[in-house]
């Protein structure tokens, strides 16, 4: 009992820290001592793309059943596909809490456990319509958000060369002409964000893509969205199209994570300033758009050590604000984890569970009739 007491302390401390780390919010001058690495970067060594066709490399793929594939989880009243029709590539947020490297190595059982819960709250969205390829990845470790140190780059860099190369393999495996989902939250978005810069911009890929689930990353609709290949999702029935949303509660304060943002480069290579962010609406499934909680099929509510949840419908609500943050007409009672300023980052998944899932399978038969 005490140790998952305080396995679950550390799970809380993590998501608390990890949120606003991915947007580098936290003052520096507090957590940078207290995270960011002191030692020198050492760069990873390179793995090559054939290093992910074991099955050992992967969190989730075809041939890993049961409790040994965490992205298989379901909440009571829905079940696994068994006839996929997508392959869906999805690549979890930062779960690396420690300073002793830029890079989480891949034999981090903390971290590896962390990334496990992630699958099965947001990954497990997608386990009604396609096979789930989820892989381990050196990620950079949560520090790295924290400073403007060179070696931060160098730890995004590494983490993302990971990415690419299990995307690489993720692309042999599949059949030629199997459609793609591609999705992540977090530190996981921002890697998808250059990998569709550098993959899927170009044809014939680009053709084959259901849809990119870039949440809980802000994507500018004027300076980035044209850099990423895709258009913003502005149909429910539209298929090969881009979401993405940030989830606050309201009164919402969002001051820190805009400040940032404003002062950005884009894919552009142009300032983002004040430009609105992409805001495609989870329960309608279209861009700028809003819904009352009637339209909310299923909140997936977690229980208290984060272990299982409840589906919950009719909970929250969600219009898009006009610079693009995704409001929730109040403050949603979805446990200990929604952080200063009404972020409820932590949840940009599980508030929707059910319509994401609505929202694939829609978008996934527009695809295939088309």
């Amino acid at each position: 009992m005490a140790r998952k007491f305080l396995y679950l302390i550390a799970t809380i401390i993590f998501l608390l820290v990890a949120a606003f780390a991915v947007y580098r919010l936290f003052p520096q001058q507090i957590f940078a001592a207290a995270f960011v690495p002191s030692a020198e970067f050492v760069k990873p060594e390179a793995i090559q793309t054939s290093a992910y066709a074991d099955k050992a490399m992967w969190f989730s793929r075809p041939e890993i059943t049961g409790n040994d594939n965490p992205s298989l989880w379901t909440p009571e009243g829905f079940e696994p596909t068994t006839a996929p029709k997508v392959a869906v590539f999805y690549v979890h947020p930062t779960s690396y809490l420690k300073r002793e490297l830029w890079n989480a190595p891949l034999g981090d059982k903390e971290s590896q456990d962390r990334a496990r819960i992630f699958l099965r709250s947001q990954a497990s969205v997608f386990n009604g319509i396609g096979q789930i390829w989820a892989p381990r990845y050196r990620q950079a470790a949560i520090g790295a958000f924290l400073t403007n140190k060179p070696e931060a780059q160098m730890a995004f860099d590494a983490a993302y060369s990971d990415v690419l190369a299990a995307f690489d393999e993720f692309l042999l495996e599949i059949p030629d002409d199997m459609p793609i989902i591609i999705a992540g939250h977090s530190q996981g978005a921002l890697h998808l964000t250059t990998l569709m810069r550098q993959r899927v911009v170009t044809r014939p890929l680009a053709d084959r893509i259901v849809a990119a689930y870039v949440i809980g990353w802000p994507i500018s609709l004027t300076t980035d969205l044209l850099a990423l290949g895709l258009p913003v999702c502005a149909d429910p029935d539209q298929a090969n199209c881009l979401l993405s949303w940030q989830s606050f509660g309201e009164p919402a304060e969002p001051d820190l994570l805009l400040s940032v943002y404003d002062v950005s480069i884009g894919f552009d290579g142009t300032l983002r300033g004040a430009t609105p962010m992409v805001c495609v609406n989870p329960i309608t499934g279209v861009n700028g758009d809003e819904a009352t909680a009637d339209r909310n099929i299923g909140t997936l509510v977690p229980n208290d050590d984060l272990t299982d949840g409840v589906i919950t419908p009719a909970l929250v609500p969600a219009r898009c604000d006009d610079r693009g943050l995704l409001l929730l007409g109040g403050e949603p009672k979805m446990g200990n984890y929604v952080l200063p300023g009404n972020n409820y980052h932590v949840y940009d998944y599980p508030l929707f569970w059910a319509n994401i899932r609505a929202d694939a399978e829609r978008r996934v038969a527009a695809f295939l009739a088309r």
